[in-house]
């Protein structure tokens, strides 16, 4: 059971209130996971700061990232936030649930991409030198490495809030990775 609650636009901030309005009128609603980083004055703007910063990643390759690292770290929360936009960001149901458990038999540019996330997450950073290799041969960048490294470290971030306070999930439950094996 959760100690946290997500906090309304009423308990945040005025900082926090601009943000809320903001994601309200982005998203149509603020994420019990974003307004749970409300807690802090501070954390909310550092991470949308943070997840929106520029990077070498497509929109779609960031999703196959924040896919294999959830589901490395177990985050029911991200999974279900994730899978919802990696179907925005064209991805099928199957796609996704591949994407999941690290790799990708349909594109292996982001086969590479999918394994490397899950091996530097399974390795907190010490990441086997064939999955960089293959990560370079199939024509990421060293930027790409860099970039799919902070992304790794920003998806962990959320992981971590949401194993720690067990908000609610207000997007559609994902599937178990086991049930679709």
């Amino acid at each position: 059971m959760s100690t946290f609650s997500p906090l309304t636009r009423d308990q945040v901030s005025e900082g926090n209130q601009a943000i809320f309005d903001n994601l309200e009128k982005a998203l149509g609603f603020v994420p019990n996971l974003y307004a749970t980083y409300a807690h802090s004055n501070n954390a909310l703007a550092n991470y949308l700061t943070f997840a929106n910063a520029k990077t070498s990643l497509s929109a779609k390759q960031k999703e196959v990232v924040n896919l294999a690292v959830s589901q490395v770290n177990n985050c029911a929360y991200c999974l279900a936030a994730h899978t919802a936009i990696g179907k925005m960001n064209g991805f099928t149901d199957e796609q996704i649930l591949e994407l999941r458990s690290g790799k990708a038999s349909f594109d292996n540019k982001l086969d590479a991409l999918a394994k490397l996330a899950k091996n530097v997450t399974e390795n907190r950073g010490a990441t086997d030198q064939a999955v960089v290799d293959n990560f370079l041969a199939s024509g990421f960048t060293k930027e790409n490495l860099i970039d799919t490294l902070v992304l790794v470290g920003d998806k962990t971030i959320s992981n971590y809030i949401h194993s720690t306070t067990r908000v609610a999930v207000d997007f559609p439950e994902a599937k178990p990775l086991e049930a679709a094996v």
